[in-house]
């Protein structure tokens, strides 16, 4: 009989893959355990002692038959660092009340035990697939994807190449006068990091007048930064959902270009995540979030250097992020960019996106809403679809769900509830059961 998905979760939870330095190996090992009970044999894929990321597949040989679909379920094993304050062992994995408590019980190895748990109740229930059903669960996805998804298509891809992708990355539901809306992440946003430098000239903290202080520079580089406003820009997607928000809201809408967008967020009555989470959609985004510079109280630094996140909007390139830059800042601070990623996309009209519509209001209720979102930040998926393999990322919970679990994410705390796993197993389970029938 296949393992309930609360099990798998909790002891999912209990492995410490905390990256750094990730450990994910261990993950790995005991999945590979789970599966081969079932009778199927998985394997790991380790760049690196302890970074290892584990693939199984189900169903058919596609080599066998150049036809056959794939579908690949993905998810990352490693989790953030657990930090201070918590009410609870962060590694217990305990079940109290119908919640499941941990690191990972959101972000996300309460997906990758829905995934695994749907997959052994396919191998247990002994379900044809005329295809093959690909479950990889990866490392180091916290600290950039290199050695997890990143490695496996560098070296492995034919492992992992797919019809389609379903991942981690949309926002949690929302209720909206009366009604469940559910998201499906289409698109995310670019990635253009970069690190500031300004040079000064030292010299006596009692005599400044005689230096030139690069930290006084760099903070008010820092502090332009911080209140620059980017071009709002509106891609169908986000259009169609803000209009959706707003006729729920029952805020007339009759057109809706760059220049109204702000106006109406600001009278939809929405949580501030969910609200912040919108208005990023719209823009590029800059935030100064790291700032190095001195040696000691008495002396003045003549260097500063200053990391800055920054992303975009498709469209938008580097040559474009440089002269917004220099619009702000200074010429004499260098600007040195560290890691660019364009925005990577879905397409909404796609008809697997519409059958994970479809199966997700099958499996909440009739009157809910599924919409098209962009996410602000990065999953795994930004490689998957770079490669051309069309990425889906779910965020699924069940009505009723507590609505303050969504700021446990990287935070304190971090729980999940029994109905919303039980959930995201069964939308999966279906959607390969009709994928790949």
């Amino acid at each position: 009989m296949a393992i309930a998905p609360e099990k798998i979760l909790s002891d999912l939870i209990r492995i410490d893959s905390s990256n750094p330095p990730g450990n994910e190996t261990a993950v790995a090992l005991y999945l590979k355990e789970l599966f081969e009970e079932a009778g199927v044999q998985g394997e790991i894929i380790e760049p690196e002692e302890g970074r290892g990321s584990f693939i199984v597949r189900l169903g058919s040989d596609p080599g066998s038959n150049s036809g056959s679909k794939r579908l690949l379920y993905l998810s990352h094993a490693d989790v953030v660092p657990v930090g201070e304050g918590w009410d609870f062992e962060p590694f217990s994995g305990k079940i109290d009340n119908e919640v499941i408590c941990g690191r990972g019980a959101l972000d996300c190895k309460d997906l990758m035990a829905a995934q695994v748990s749907a997959a052994l109740q396919l191998i247990d229930e002994k379900v044809p697939l005329k295809g093959e059903l690909i479950i990889a669960a990866t490392a180091d996805e916290e600290k950039g994807g290199l050695l997890g998804v990143g490695y496996l298509l560098e070296k492995h891809s034919a492992k992992i190449e797919a019809d389609y992708v379903v991942n981690e990355g949309a926002d949690h539901p929302i209720k909206l006068n009366g009604k469940m809306i559910y998201f499906l992440q289409v698109d995310e946003k670019g990635t253009a990091w970069c690190t500031l430098k300004a040079h000064g000239t030292a010299g006596h903290g009692a005599l400044p007048g005689l230096a030139d202080n690069a930290v006084v520079k760099m903070s008010r580089a820092v502090s332009r930064l911080n209140n620059y406003r980017s071009e709002v820009i509106l891609i169908p997607e986000v259009e169609k959902l803000l209009r959706k928000l707003a006729e729920l809201c029952g805020i007339p809408v009759q057109s809706l270009g760059p220049n109204e967008v702000d106006n109406l967020l600001e009278e939809m009555p929405l949580e501030i995540a969910f609200l912040e989470s919108l208005r990023s959609m719209t823009r590029m985004t800059v935030s100064p979030n790291t700032i190095r510079g001195g040696s000691k109280t008495n002396i003045v630094p003549d260097y500063c250097e200053a990391d800055v996140d920054i992303r975009i909007m498709p469209g938008q390139d580097l040559a474009y992020v440089e002269k917004e830059l220099r619009l702000i800042i200074n010429k004499d601070i260098e600007i040195e960019f560290n890691e660019y990623r364009t925005s990577t996309f879905s397409n909404a009209e796609d008809p697997f996106y519409r059958l994970m519509q479809d199966i997700t209001l099958e499996q909440v209720c009739d009157d809910a809403i599924c919409l098209p979102v962009v996410s602000a930040g990065s999953t795994d998926s930004k490689f998957l679809r770079s490669s051309g393999l069309p990425s889906y990322g779910i965020g699924h919970m069940a009505p009723g769900f507590d609505e303050q679990s969504r700021k446990t994410i990287h935070g304190r705390n971090e729980r999940t509830d029994l109905a919303s796993l039980q959930l995201k197993t069964a939308f999966l389970k279906q959607l390969a059961c009709r994928y790949l029938s």
